[in-house]
């Protein structure tokens, strides 16, 4: 719960999992996080919680050992852990990356792999999607995985992979034909489900890569990979349609991430605005603190909207690409509006650590740029749905 009791405008829907994961989050503190920031160390005792607690399998129908829940829930889950200071970057992953696993995955596969997700004893946790020479372009991505009798091999790299050095299983999207042999260039790319524990040191490298935050990326290296038939997710040349899945999911998922995140930082400067008095008066009385902080909270709850209708198509499975797209887009505005709302309530002790807000404020910014640049967003709708002319 927020420090000052601010909740959702709307109401607090799935009540038992917000209440759940607000018990959960109190157990890792302002001190356990900053720690960490400090550290640049993995969250483990956090991660552990989550999945011991099943939270990392909600998605997992409970055929295979999950809870089965839609992607509402989850999407309430992580905004919860948002909202209440902690960052669930170190584990989302798990959530999103089902949907290209749930939908298209074989059933061998799912038997073999999600009940063990579901269990907490293998971490799903990377997604390799992005690499160093086509960023966004993901058609034009250069790693190509080659059929030789009953294996694939894998040459290529890829770049801001998260979480690799501490996922078991890494979904990973490889050009399987030629770029100038398919008729269109989301042909011909295949995506595969790589044992990074077994990979690793068999023609897989991770490389850690420094960043402004504690966000533990990394850069893949793959020379002469060598992975079983069924490592291949779904049908071959068909990758990029089934990775919208997992995308969709993502921009979601993230987009709630950043609700949470604008509720957290307008709790703590509304807090602090009341109690910070300044010539005799608290600085909360001024229509220069004021103003911010209420765009800002019209902000965030036009960007809840958004999100919940996301939600509900995905849920519906129903198309929600644009829907996915400007969720996470109003969300990432409304959450960076907050945050420097926040800072400029603070003043100078934004900066200083014990607050938190420049933890926050550095870890928010993030999803101005990933998963997706807004600019990738806005073009994206203006062709996508508005009709007009492609720019790229």
């Amino acid at each position: 719960m927020s420090d000052d009791g601010i909740t959702m405008a709307i109401g607090r829907d799935w009540p038992e999992v917000r209440e759940a994961l607000e018990r959960l989050c109190a157990r890792f503190d302002a001190a356990y996080w900053r720690r960490l920031d400090a550290e640049r160390a993995y969250p483990a005792e956090f991660v552990r919680a989550l999945a011991e607690g099943g939270w990392l399998g909600m998605l997992i129908p409970e055929a295979y050992g999950g809870a089965g829940l839609p992607l509402r829930a989850a999407a309430v889950a992580l905004e919860t852990v948002h909202a209440c200071g902690g960052n669930a970057a170190a584990c989302h992953a798990q959530m999103y990356v089902m949907g290209t696993l749930l939908r298209h995955g074989s059933e061998a596969q799912k038997r073999r792999w999600l009940p063990e997700i579901a269990a907490g004893r293998v971490r799903l946790q990377a997604f390799g999607v992005t690499e160093p020479e086509s960023g966004s372009d993901t058609p034009a991505i250069r790693t190509r995985a080659e059929r030789r009798g009953d294996r694939w091999v894998v040459h290529g790299s890829k770049i801001f992979t998260s979480r690799a050095e501490h996922s078991d299983l890494m979904l990973l999207l490889a050009r399987t034909t030629p770029l100038e042999r398919v008729a269109r260039r989301t042909e011909g790319l295949s995506v595969f489900l790589v044992d990074l524990r077994e990979a690793r040191g068999r023609g897989l490298e991770i490389r850690p890569v420094e960043t402004m935050i504690n966000h533990h990326t990394t850069q893949v290296f793959m020379d002469g990979l060598e992975l079983p038939a069924d490592a291949l997710v779904g049908r071959e040349g068909e990758g990029f349609r089934h990775i919208l899945d997992g995308m969709n999911a993502e921009r979601i998922l993230i987009a709630a991430e950043c609700v949470g995140d604008a509720r957290w930082f307008l709790a703590r400067a509304s807090a602090y605005a009341r109690e910070r008095r300044v010539f005799g008066r608290p600085i909360g009385q001024n229509q220069g603190i004021q103003f911010p902080l209420a765009r800002a909270l019209a902000a965030t709850e036009a960007a809840d909207l958004a999100v919940r209708r996301a939600c509900a198509l995905f849920d519906a499975g129903a198309p929600c690409g644009p829907e996915a797209n400007m969720a996470k887009l109003l969300a990432a505005d409304a959450s960076w509006q907050a945050g420097e709302a926040a800072m400029q309530t603070f003043g100078g002790y934004a900066f200083a650590r014990e607050y938190d807000i420049e933890r926050k404020w550095r870890e928010t910014r993030l999803y101005r740029i990933a998963p997706v640049s807004e600019n990738l967003i806005l073009a994206h709708l203006g062709h996508r749905v508005l009709g007009l002319p492609r720019s790229y």
